[in-house]
């Protein structure tokens, strides 16, 4: 049975993460410091002989007795209210985080997939955005602490891969939604469901002729797994190459939820993309992988979901920062 290292995994994604690798068979250790993860994410994992979880920050020295032969590093805060409340943190985790994990890797002989973002194009200037373009990033703005972490992130993993002939993968994961997701983090579906579910007007900044790319989680795990398992060592796009205004998301979600909610308008912050899309021809090339989620139905999954929540779960903030 293979073991595989999952950080972040009590977070959204980590946690859908952990269950695909058990029902691929593998031996799962999963690593988080629950500042943004919430174990209630990976409960149902810890009946489980083939799951064992570390409360740990990655950004110290990371240990893990025994084999392991994949590492997923997924360890960060990823939405702008969580690293604007902590930056710090927010840089270490993909800078010392990743050293570490790297040089983990590399004691253990394993192989790499690390986490990156399509906040690496910034603002973008090229649209939509493929892996050869560099990237449009105010280096010093607000949403610089998560960006910079992550295209630091991608250049010491090229030069561990480079330097040690470490075996290496790098996603840059476009915005992605599903079940699990933390209604206060910020993000536009969490946030447009949340108020919806709490009878409040539905916030959206700027005009809301901004553009995002909009993948359910089922099929950015395929997408992560067929990376993992490839022999491709450069980035990759992880998305949904179908564009929508955040205009007309909202009202996809007053529809979907039935509110009678309005809409209202607050000033777009400071860096915020314009437009988000990815191209994703090299996944489809090399993985054979591409979205088969629509997202009507993606979205009456994830809406179901918060639907479960507790009414104090919609009214409690989900934050626990230290």
């Amino acid at each position: 049975m293979k073991r595989i290292l999952i950080t972040g995994a009590a977070g959204f994604l980590g946690s859908h993460l952990c269950d695909r690798f058990i029902k691929e068979g593998y031996e799962v250790v999963g690593m988080d410091n629950l500042i943004t993860g919430d174990l209630k994410n990976i409960e149902h994992l810890f009946k489980l002989k083939e799951f064992v979880f570390y409360h740990h920050d990655v950004s110290k020295f990371v240990h893990v007795p025994g084999t392991i032969d994949y590492v997923l590093h997924f360890a960060s805060p990823a939405s702008p209210i969580d690293y604007l409340k902590i930056p710090i943190q927010t840089l270490k985790v993909g800078s010392l985080g990743t050293h570490n994990l790297l040089g983990f890797a590399l004691a253990k002989k394993a192989r790499i997939l690390v986490a990156s973002t399509s906040e690496v194009y910034g603002d973008p200037l090229v649209h939509p955005q493929n892996e050869d373009y560099w990237g449009n990033v105010n280096p010093i703005g607000p949403r610089g602490v998560y960006d910079e972490a992550k295209r630091f992130q991608e250049a010491i993993t090229m030069a561990y891969h480079t330097y040690h002939k470490l075996d290496t993968r790098i996603v840059r994961i476009f915005n992605t939604y599903g079940p699990r997701m933390r209604l206060n983090d910020g993000r536009a579906l969490p946030a447009f469901v949340g108020q919806a579910l709490r009878g409040e007007d539905i916030t959206v900044f700027g005009d809301g002729s901004q553009t995002r790319s909009f993948c359910y989680v089922d099929d950015l795990v395929e997408g992560i797994y067929r990376l993992l398992m490839s022999d491709y060592v450069y980035p990759v796009n992880i998305g949904n190459p179908v564009e929508i205004t955040i205009k007309q998301f909202a009202e996809e979600i007053i529809q979907l939820t039935g509110t009678t909610q309005k809409i209202i308008y607050k000033p777009l912050p400071q860096d915020d993309p314009k437009q988000r899309r990815p191209d994703i021809s090299r996944a489809r090339e090399i993985l054979g992988w591409e979205p088969t989620v629509q997202r009507e139905e993606g979205l009456k999954r994830t809406y179901t979901y918060f639907k479960s929540l507790s009414p104090e779960e919609l009214t409690k903030s989900a934050h626990r920062f230290k």
